[in-house]
């Protein structure tokens, strides 16, 4: 019994460690979005009505936001390769995407 326990905690240990920092991390309640390598993190995300801000903590070749759906039409941010944009959401959800980096999407549940 003890052995299996022992193995069972290497192997939860192994599936933890084996964690990629390079992928987006999924949901959250912050109302800071990263730009990083190719993604933004968190997405989706749920947040309550009012500022958003997205941050380019990493150096990169070049990030933006454009927004594709919401109830509202925040103006896109230009292409940056730091610091931070941000916009003001009402309730609804949006979606928005990198017009370089094709897949780099997001969500934004406002509630």
């Amino acid at each position: 019994m003890r052995s299996q326990l022992l193995v069972l905690a290497a192997g939860v240990a192994f599936v933890a460690a084996c964690k990629s920092s390079t992928s987006p991390s999924g949901g959250g309640h912050s109302t800071t979005i990263s730009a990083e390598n190719n993604f933004f993190s968190p997405t989706p995300d749920t947040i309550p009505a009012g500022q958003v801000t997205f941050s380019w903590a990493t150096p990169s070749n070049g990030h933006n936001v454009t927004w594709l759906t919401g109830p509202t039409t925040p103006a896109n941010s230009q292409t940056l390769t730091s610091g931070t944009y941000q916009a003001t959401l009402q309730a609804g959800t949006y979606t928005y995407h990198c017009t370089i980096h094709t897949g780099m999407n997001g969500t934004i549940v406002v509630q």
